[in-house]
């Protein structure tokens, strides 16, 4: 009962987080006062830049090509450079940060918008990799096979797919906080809600040990075709932060009440393992919506989610070898 309250609450924080949730340094007068008056001279304040230079025509000069790719355009510099420079003007007042178009005014190094959270990313990457190819040695070299070569873990295939999904929402994720355009906002939400919704389709049919392919196919496909609408609406009708935040939330939540309810009842002998992964996901979720200004602009709330999952991550992957181990035993025990 206590988890259900928790549930309900952390889902209404979460709606009133994000209604309230605003962009305020893009609206700031003197911000947009100074985006202006950069894009038309290529200056702000003494500082110049090149990829600002004009043509007589008064058109940008082509900028490099790794430039372009990185969208280091004018309009992106002058919106930086501002932003620093609003933002040092706003110290020096005493005021706290705010956020410049959806987000916080990160220091970037190299180029790179968000260096920690880009790390963290390819760190999470690796785990999850790590995690995968350690259940595919395990599952097929490892444990007993069938005659047909297949293991008699029923829920291999699952969990191949779960990995590759998250994979690629940790790829796509380091990408965009390499730099944050259109696309990879784009790639890196649609990611994220693809895999919040197949890890809680993978949790349902776990959870209640659904072997059966029909059974599983009417489970799963009311929920793909819930993710499937939800990642369309992002990507053709509007990019909402907010909303994308409550959906994965929200499937986050119902996983993580399905995992503790099976801990309490179940015989496994990993539950231990499941509680930590269970209590352990709170944090990154309260992380994800307790959002504070970046340290020295490079640590924010975000990026200390992403340093939270690293070692649930191990674990999870760690129960879900010893799930796979403790089938295939139950399994092999049956045929006999």
């Amino acid at each position: 009962m206590a988890l259900c309250h928790w549930m309900v609450f952390l889902a209404t924080f979460l709606s009133i987080n994000c209604v309230l949730e605003a962009s305020e340094g893009d609206a700031d007068p003197i911000y947009m006062t100074c985006v202006e008056h950069c894009e038309k001279t290529g200056c702000v304040k003494s500082e110049c830049f090149q990829n600002c230079n004009f043509t007589s025509d008064g058109s940008y000069v082509q900028e490099p090509l790794y430039l372009w790719w990185k969208q280091w355009d004018c309009r992106s510099i002058c919106r930086y450079h501002c932003m620093l420079d609003r933002e040092e003007e706003r110290k020096n007042l005493g005021e706290k940060p705010v956020k410049y178009h959806g987000k916080w005014p990160f220091q970037s190094v190299c180029a790179i918008q968000e260096p920690v959270s880009l790390a963290l990313s390819m760190l999470n990457l690796g785990i999850q990799f790590h995690g995968w190819i350690s259940f595919f040695i395990l599952v097929y070299y490892k444990l007993p096979l069938k005659d047909n070569r297949k293991p008699y873990y029923e829920f291999t295939g699952l969990w191949h797919l779960y990995g590759i999904l998250a994979m690629n929402a940790w790829f796509w994720s380091a990408v965009f906080h390499s730099r944050g355009v259109d696309l990879t906002e784009k790639l890196d939400y649609s990611s994220a809600a693809a895999l919040h919704g197949f890890s809680l389709i993978v949790a349902i049919l776990r959870v209640f040990n659904v072997k059966n392919e029909a059974a599983r196919v009417m489970v799963a496909a009311p929920l793909i075709a819930f993710v499937t609408t939800h990642i369309l609406y992002l990507n053709f009708y509007n990019l909402d932060y907010g909303l994308n935040l409550i959906v994965c939330a929200t499937m986050g939540v119902a996983q993580l009440l399905l995992l503790a309810v099976w801990a309490g009842v179940t015989c496994h002998p990993s539950r231990r393992k499941l509680w930590v992964v269970v209590f352990g996901g709170a944090l990154p979720m309260l992380l994800e919506i307790y959002d504070f200004p970046p340290y020295r602009g490079l640590v924010d709330a975000h990026a200390l989610r992403h340093a939270a999952t690293i070692p649930l991550t191990y674990l999870w992957w760690s129960f879900i070898k010893d799930d796979a181990e403790f089938r295939t035993s139950t399994q092999i025990k049956k045929a006999k």
